[in-house]
């Protein structure tokens, strides 16, 4: 069951900000099944709970996203202190409610995602999940092999190690493209890895995230997604389980396959003792002899006291 806070729920119906529906909720405006609610902390679900301001009904906006190709000097906020361009500006009345899923520098173009799907959102941006970033960058001089090995086994920065994976794309005499692949979203990432290698970012692009791409969007277009496009994507966010968890995963079942068979992998039998346990048994053993004991031969200064046999002697004619 999925719930959220109340006014965080407003704000997603379009109703105010946050901030104006949390004041709403103090001065008893806000009602949920004909209950007045003042606590902040409040949860609801939207499927099931009926809510009020000001005694009118407020239902939940239809799920959906939008997907914008961000142009530069825009700030990927819904409102900037500062009054510069945000990306507020390319959604319709129609889509007031819908937020960005993470950020996209000032500097930087390429794909963001809106949405009014909390649920989703917080799933792409935790960094449990991982979901890769790709971004085309241009940068300064040459970017070498050994640039590409030192991104792939990872970058320390003032906040952490950061890896990812590069390739060059095309280069020329001063300045190289370069295809970078990263699971993280903190600020400035790729401009600040870049840097620490000497190689100064000029332009940076996204062009993928998680399962959305850019496709064929051009710099300050919009496309709202169908229905049904929103309901195949959701699916592929919400089951979408990194590598470490696909590989414990795979491991579990495979330890339940051979609980339930009763057998384990050679390499854990070997390892056992099992393999050569197995061997001894099916090795024959010698079956004894039903001579007695006296009468076998002795070994005596490597040579047989067993009793030779004389030959009868030869009849004469």
């Amino acid at each position: 069951m999925y719930e959220v806070r109340l006014q965080k729920f407003l704000a997603e119906c379009g109703v105010g900000s946050r901030r104006k529906m949390e004041q709403f909720i103090k001065e008893g405006r806000v009602r949920v099944n004909g209950q007045v609610v003042t606590e902040l902390g409040r949860k609801i679900n939207p499927e099931v709970d009926k809510v009020e301001v000001n005694r009118r009904p407020v239902r939940a906006a239809p799920k959906g996203i939008v997907v914008l190709n961000k142009p530069r000097g825009v700030v990927s906020t819904l409102s900037d202190p500062e009054g510069r361009p945000t990306v507020a500006q390319f959604l319709t009345k129609h889509y007031a409610s819908y937020f960005p899923v993470g950020r996209l520098d000032y500097d930087s173009t390429g794909l963001m995602i809106l949405t009014n799907d909390g649920e989703m959102a917080e799933r792409l941006m935790h960094p449990r999940y991982g979901f890769e970033r790709v971004y085309e960058a241009r940068v300064e001089g040459s970017v070498s092999q050994a640039v590409l090995d030192k991104l792939h086994s990872g970058v320390r920065l003032s906040d952490g190690m950061v890896q990812a994976d590069a390739a060059v794309l095309r280069s020329d005499e001063k300045t190289t493209w370069v295809q970078v692949t990263i699971k993280e979203g903190r600020n400035r990432v790729v401009r600040r890895v870049f840097e620490k290698l000497g190689h100064a970012v000029m332009k940076l692009k996204r062009t993928t995230y998680g399962p959305f791409k850019i496709g064929r969007l051009q710099v300050g277009q919009a496309r709202v997604m169908t229905l049904k496009e929103y309901i195949q994507v959701r699916r592929k966010v919400m089951t979408f389980q990194p590598e470490a968890e696909e590989s414990k995963a795979r491991t579990r079942s495979e330890a339940s396959r051979h609980e339930t068979t009763g057998t384990r992998p050679a390499l854990k039998r070997a390892r056992d003792g099992e393999g050569r346990e197995d061997r001894d048994v099916a090795r024959p053993k010698a079956r004894p002899s039903s001579r007695p004991a006296s009468s076998r031969p002795q070994q005596k200064g490597g040579r047989s006291t067993r009793p030779t046999r004389k030959s009868p002697p030869r009849r004469r004619g």
